[in-house]
């Protein structure tokens, strides 16, 4: 029974743990997260934070979908010059950011004005290379709300002045739920890495030059 018991309390140390870790990156973020694109802030740069077109059944994978749209509006709207997508292309059968430009392309952004990185294989790597690599340091970055707050809370560890644009989500579809159970996790992982790990991206890189529309 004292093996149960030190279980139960482990388990729910560990839950106690990953709640507060989750509420204190919302509350963090909540000022710097806009959805009214008329009340965002003008800056030089968007970054996108890339996800797979399809979902793994094949269908449409609607959390990107919806930051391309969100991405588009920001600089239709003339509130960015500039789009940087960053997500995972580290092999020839798969690349995130290839269709991210065409889809953006399609949608009228000129392609002059969209730069790719290729290496942004989570969350932590596109944010640090986006000033290591791209030199963004004051920038919006966009993704859906719940991503958009560890997000935030990793670029702001490391210095940067961000601010989110929240792309449209998709709530109450199972999709959504298992995103949800995994950003818990998500958001312990990126506290360890901030605080106690201070994990690098996987690649850095060369400096590469952000084309801005004049």
């Amino acid at each position: 029974m004292r093996i149960v018991k030190w279980i139960f309390l482990i388990v729910l140390f560990i839950l106690i743990g990953l709640f507060s870790m989750d509420i204190y990156i919302s509350k963090q973020a909540e000022a710097d997260i806009y959805k009214d694109i008329s009340k965002v802030p003008a800056k030089k740069a968007a970054l996108v934070l890339g996800t797979a077109k399809y979902m793994i059944g094949g269908g449409k994978n609607y959390f990107y979908t919806y930051r391309i749209r969100a991405a588009v509006k920001l600089f239709k709207a003339g509130k960015v010059k500039a789009i940087v997508v960053s997500g995972d292309h580290s092999t020839k059968y798969y690349n995130e950011t290839g269709k991210m430009q065409k889809d953006l392309m399609k949608a009228g952004i000129p392609s002059q004005y969209i730069t790719l990185d290729p290496l942004g294989l989570r969350t932590l790597d596109s944010l640090v290379r986006a000033e290591a690599i791209f030199d963004l340091k004051d920038y919006i970055i966009v993704s859906q709300k719940f991503h958009l707050e560890r997000a935030l809370f990793i670029a702001k560890a490391k210095g940067q002045k961000v601010i989110g644009f929240m792309a449209k989500d998709i709530p109450g579809t199972a999709a959504a739920y298992r995103m949800k159970a995994r950003e818990y996790l998500a958001r312990a992982k990126a506290f360890l890495d901030v605080y106690i790990l201070h994990t690098a991206p996987k690649f850095y890189g060369k400096k590469e030059k952000v084309n801005y529309k004049k």
